[in-house]
């Protein structure tokens, strides 16, 4: 017999409950499923009868309490060689050394699993989530009351870990959207970025292209000004001599003799 993951969680020795179908032997006892009773209640235990002896009435109360383990914390089946092994959880109340054996025994499935001490790891909340239902275990044989109650805050806790569980995955494949948006639109900026520079460097030579003829422009018609401007200079010199000599002959002209 091959038994299932070693749990922290107390259970009693397995018990073969049937044979393989096509080899089954009328000795061979059938699983009954009993239906589970809602988690948030409990049954509450009624006062015994007249008349019924106390052994009767504590053998109730320990079956009573074995259907309260066994809704809180299903037996585990198992399949080998064609037979099938249920193992349930034990209803023996726990004694301060269990407690203690407990303790260790997390301590140390933590050391040898090499759970993480901070941060997210799976390992470390398996281990934690079997010690805790072992607590409930061993609170519930004691008052069922207080262990449908633990019950209920572990499913509380259990649902919080799944929403936070949930948030992080639908944040996180936002995260790679908004990346991947990132990049693509990195990428399309870097294209416009290198259109714009390479018509920035367009106009640039345009501009120096402009320049030059510009100033190929002002120094020819400073050149041609310059040239202009001598050729007036000399005009108006060759028309200063020419009035002066007319002038000196007229004046020669109009002088009388002596």
């Amino acid at each position: 017999m091959i038994p299932p993951n070693a749990s922290l969680v107390k259970y009693d020795n397995p018990v073969l409950v049937s044979r393989n179908t096509e080899k089954k032997t009328p000795r061979a006892r059938n699983l009954k499923a009993s239906p589970t009773p809602p988690a948030n209640t409990g049954p509450v235990p009624n006062p015994p009868p007249k008349g019924k002896s106390p052994s009767s009435v504590a053998d109730a109360k320990t079956q009573q309490t074995e259907e309260i383990l066994n809704s809180i914390l299903p037996p585990r089946e198992w399949q080998e060689g064609g037979q099938l092994w249920v193992q349930q959880v034990s209803s023996t109340p726990a004694t301060r050394l269990d407690v203690v054996n407990l303790q260790e025994q997390l301590d140390l499935r933590l050391q040898q699993r090499q759970a993480r001490e901070t941060g997210i790891c799976p390992v470390r909340r398996e281990l934690y989530s079997q010690c805790f239902d072992e607590l409930i275990r061993q609170v519930t044989i004691n008052c069922a009351e207080r262990g449908l109650l633990l019950l209920r805050v572990r499913d509380e806790i259990r649902m919080t870990i799944a929403a936070y569980q949930t948030l992080y995955e639908s944040s996180v494949a936002f995260g790679m959207r908004k990346a991947l948006q990132a990049e693509q639109g990195k990428a399309d900026m870097e294209k416009r970025i290198s259109e714009l520079e390479a018509d920035k460097r367009d106009l640039e030579r345009q501009v120096n292209e402009l320049k030059a003829k510009c100033e190929a422009i002002e120094k020819r018609e400073a050149e041609r000004r310059q040239v202009e401007e001598k050729k007036h200079s000399e005009e108006i010199q060759f028309l200063k001599r020419t009035n002066q000599q007319l002038k000196t002959q007229l004046e020669g002209i109009i002088a009388p003799k002596k």
